[in-house]
């Protein structure tokens, strides 16, 4: 079982940044992808981004494409979520997870991850 904690989160400025980590501990010689998903207050959870596990295959959704990118170190079991010039309709709630299976290949759709993180709040606010 997986074990996974998000941090970085905080209140930014629109056209600031943030970076949020997601640092995994538990059993991690074998999982497989990490995602990003959010959710915003009134919507349905979003899938943000996802790295394969040898961070040699990205997926982002259409809405943070050139803005956000997504990184691992697998020495440190972290991957990050950086988030440049963010907009106020990034605010939500950032969760990170994993996906049990190694695979070529990353999908941001959440049916395919089996271990969350409890969040991590992103206000972008001016």
């Amino acid at each position: 079982q997986l074990h996974l904690v998000e941090s970085g989160g905080g209140l930014v400025q629109p056209g600031g940044s943030l970076r949020l980590s997601c640092t995994v501990s538990g059993f991690t010689l074998n999982y497989g992808a990490i995602g990003w998903f959010r959710r915003a207050p009134g919507k349905e959870r979003e899938g943000v981004s996802c790295i394969t596990s040898g961070g040699d295959s990205t997926n982002y959704a259409d809405s943070v494409k050139g803005r956000f990118t997504i990184s691992r170190d697998n020495a440190k079991n972290t991957v990050y979520l950086q988030m440049n010039s963010l907009k106020p309709e990034d605010t939500a709630v950032y969760y990170c997870a994993a996906v049990p299976t190694i695979r070529a290949m990353c999908i941001v759709h959440h049916v395919l991850y089996d271990s969350w993180g409890q969040g991590t709040q992103v206000t972008v606010s001016s």
